[in-house]
């Protein structure tokens, strides 16, 4: 995906760089709105697909039931509503759960839905919780979800087309039930992605909404003028408390606030900017992926430097960032699953704490390509809490804690000293072509590779120490993090494609592996 175009900075008077936004964004609820057309019109279909399990590939059966629309209105949000999805397993891929008759069953689903209009294009995630299922004797499993969906927001008139794309599922044989008794373990989750059938009625059309206003003779091919978009004719995203969709564009939104932390900042200057980030970390002596959850950073950016005559293309750009939530400089808590030594399921709950400075600084190279190296160091101490192994409370205390910030490879220690996590952006700009890759003011990955340090604070009050056991189990080197930051929001001005009336962010990334 292509970046936004920017334009370079000038050192004497540094400024966030705005840009226009083209990004999906995937969001997981749906808000009711005022003006969409009453009639309705009920989509059941049924789909072929490909799951990719363990064991290999396995047929699989999906229903999407919805209710849409008869028709809508340019500029007014389109809701599906009465979403279910509905996936029949063969009895091969019931095996994968290495579950016994009349185990329970839970799952969950994620369902990418792709929407057209003319040249604009999104995507939307709808995903789904099932209730608990039994395992059959013999035959098929029926797994039925449903949840709240995003709803979509159309910036011209003309058809928009719905249709499914990839699944994601997630199955869990639940401890306690009929696969758990005595001697046996509860065997491990099991997920799989699932791709369409290259034989699938229409393409996995879902729906078609006519959508009307605009000027005569318009079209989402040949817009009025009015309606051109400066720029990108992509699409575009948004938290609640955005503008309406921009003509020739699809804007996806979720009804729940508090999908997303409140994110503003404390004191406001012409440099401030907010952000929302998010993205995976790898645990390596886990085998698995914990989920960086969504989060606030707010960047202050200072005055640009001259590092040296060495380089008379290249200034620099710092800036202070602290990590926001409720009043605290953290992460928000977030739930992680893994295998321990690859077999005992075992959740925590794991915070991301700023315990000391952090700052980001963008390298610009002007030359071509205009080049922009950034770099973020961090002090982050990780915390757990309300950890389970298999099923059962393990105490580890209220300071359960990493001794030690984490640690990554600092490339200039002696400016920066200590242990503390770097980050790295790189992005580039050729002359009348869009940037790729990482800038502060449009957001994208950064990367990096840390040590997890040993554990201390972890324990009861009764002289139980767990200290040794998680960091045996979780401590050590080769941890690969990707994270993924939004596009800021410059909070001195406002602007509706950036920030909300409030002065939150209003794109909200998505994590990327």
């Amino acid at each position: 995906m292509k970046g936004t175009r920017t334009s370079v900075p000038s050192p004497r008077r540094p400024r966030a760089r705005r840009a226009v936004i083209a990004a999906f964004v995937v969001l997981a609820a749906m808000v009711p709105a005022a003006g969409t057309a009453l009639g309705a019109q009920e989509v059941e279909a049924e789909l072929p697909y490909t799951c990719a399990f363990p064991s290999g590939p396995q047929a699989a059966t999906v229903r999407v039931a919805a209710r849409f629309p008869d028709s809508a209105a340019k500029g007014e949000a389109i809701v599906p509503a009465e979403v279910t999805t509905t996936v029949e397993l063969p009895e091969a891929a019931v095996a994968e759960l290495g579950a016994a008759p009349g185990a329970e069953v839970r799952a969950s689903t994620e369902l990418a839905v792709a929407l057209s209009q003319g040249e604009a294009r999104a995507e939307a995630s709808w995903r789904g919780t099932a209730q608990p299922a039994t395992v059959p004797a013999g035959g098929p499993l029926v797994l039925e979800s449903t949840g709240d969906v995003p709803s979509v927001t159309p910036g011209s008139a003309g058809e928009l087309q719905l249709r499914a794309g990839g699944l994601k599922l997630a199955m869990e044989a639940q401890a306690g039930s009929a696969t758990s008794g005595p001697g046996q373990e509860t065997p491990a989750p099991v997920s799989a992605s699932c791709t369409l059938g290259e034989d699938a009625p229409e393409d996995g059309l879902l729906a078609t909404i006519p959508v009307t206003g605009g000027d005569a003779g318009a079209s989402p091919q040949n817009p009025s003028p009015s309606e051109r978009p400066s720029e990108s004719t992509g699409p575009d995203t948004a938290k609640p408390g955005g503008t309406k969709a921009p003509p020739g564009r699809l804007r996806v939104e979720a009804a729940d606030p508090q999908d997303a932390p409140h994110c503003t900042a404390k004191e406001v200057t012409g440099n401030t900017l907010t952000a929302y980030i998010t993205g995976y970390s790898n645990v390596r002596k886990l085998d698995g992926a914990s989920l960086i959850p969504l989060a606030c950073m707010v960047i202050e950016q200072v005055d640009a430097e001259f590092p040296g005559p060495d380089d008379e293309f290249l200034f620099r750009q710092p800036a202070d960032v602290e990590l926001s939530y409720q009043g605290r400089r953290q992460t928000p808590p977030a739930k992680a699953t893994f295998l321990t030594y690859g077999f005992v399921p075992t959740t925590a709950t794991m915070v991301l704490e700023q315990v000391g400075r952090m700052n980001l600084e963008g390298d610009f190279y002007l030359r071509e390509p205009v080049t922009v190296v950034s770099t973020i160091r961090a002090s982050l101490v990780l915390r757990l809490s309300d950890v389970k192994v298999n099923g059962t409370p393990l105490d580890v205390g209220p300071d359960c804690r990493t001794e030690t910030p984490l640690i990554s490879r600092e490339p200039e220690p002696d400016r920066y000293p200590g242990d503390h996590m770097v980050l790295h952006g790189l992005s580039e700009q050729y002359t009348g072509e869009d940037a790729t890759g990482y800038q502060v003011s449009s957001g994208g990955p950064l990367t990096s590779e840390v040590t997890i340090p040993a554990f201390t604070g972890c324990g009861t009050d009764d002289g139980e120490d767990l200290n040794r056991l998680l960091t045996a189990s979780i401590s050590g080197p080769g941890n690969y993090v990707k994270q993924i930051q939004g596009q800021v929001c410059t909070v001195a001005f406002l602007q509706p494609q950036e920030c909300t009336e409030d002065g939150q962010p209003v794109v909200i990334p998505k994590p990327e592996r």
